[in-house]
């Protein structure tokens, strides 16, 4: 579990108590701290989490990776620092239902793509359906998913509204799918929960790219999930399991897009 945070320590406190109800798969957490000032990781619900994780006999790794050099940076430092074969990188607002880990590993396995990812869902927005949003959902057959090139006005950059609100929650239940199997789906990109195949995003150069981006930029996730798309294809899982914490966002500096200024598009 590759964890980059900066600045929201209640919120940290709610991932790791997420990742804490995960059974199944064995894991490890590695956390990148890049709070100035007082450590996150110091602050006590965290603490307290890294302590159940390590009760459990789980590794638990802090790290404090100043100075803030921008997100794709932060994405690089902690994957040179990952040695399993299957890396998540997991945002620290979001909040991971028990068993959705093991839902998506076997997925990743079963599929042999490059990334399945668990788009956030929004859950103050269950009473807003959206059906409009939904209509670009496309099932990959028999959950086997093929290499794709996606790109600003491309047919599968429109599919990008199904991860808004709590879309993919309405997806899930009229889908109905029986409890513990899943479905993979054709994305745009996912946000904030992705599991790839480490060798995989590290032969597409995982975030290799930082030094070509100033600090302030958005957009790096997506481009390190093209690269892999183009490869190795990536997917969606529904159902999702991965609940947004909606908590202000800490990337507020948007105006560069890593995905235009690397892939040039």
């Amino acid at each position: 579990m590759l964890i980059p945070s900066f600045g929201r320590p209640a919120e940290l406190a709610v991932t790791l108590s997420g990742l804490a109800a995960q059974e199944g798969v064995p894991f490890r957490v590695i956390v990148s701290d890049q709070t100035e000032g007082e450590a996150e990781v110091l602050q006590p619900a965290v603490r307290a989490m890294v302590r159940v994780l390590e009760a459990q006999g789980r590794g638990v790794q802090l790290e404090r990776h100043l100075p803030r050099r921008g997100l794709a940076e932060h994405r690089h430092y902690l994957l040179d620092l990952a040695s399993a074969p299957f890396v998540l990188f997991l945002d620290n607002d979001v909040w991971l239902e028990p068993g959705s880990l093991d839902r998506m590993y076997r997925a990743l396995r079963a599929a042999g793509c490059g990334f399945v990812g668990s788009a956030v869902q929004g859950l103050s927005y269950l009473p807003d359906p959206r059906p409009h949003e939904r209509t670009g959902l496309s099932l990959w057959p028999g959950n086997e998913v093929s290499p794709e090139r996606i790109r600003p006005g491309s047919e599968g950059f429109a599919r990008w509204p199904l991860h808004n609100a709590a879309n993919l929650a309405h997806a899930a239940a009229e889908l109905a799918i029986p409890p513990g199997e899943w479905r993979l789906y054709r994305v745009a990109w996912v946000g904030g929960c992705v599991l790839f195949d480490r060798a995989a995003l590290v032969e597409c150069g995982g975030f290799d790219f930082w030094d070509q981006l100033p600090p302030g930029h958005a957009g790096e996730d997506v481009a390190a999930q093209w690269r892999v798309m183009e490869r190795y294809g990536g997917a969606g899982i529904i159902p999702s399991g991965a609940v947004h914490l909606e908590a202000p966002t800490t990337v507020t500096d948007r105006a560069i897009d890593a995905a235009h200024v690397i892939l040039g598009q």
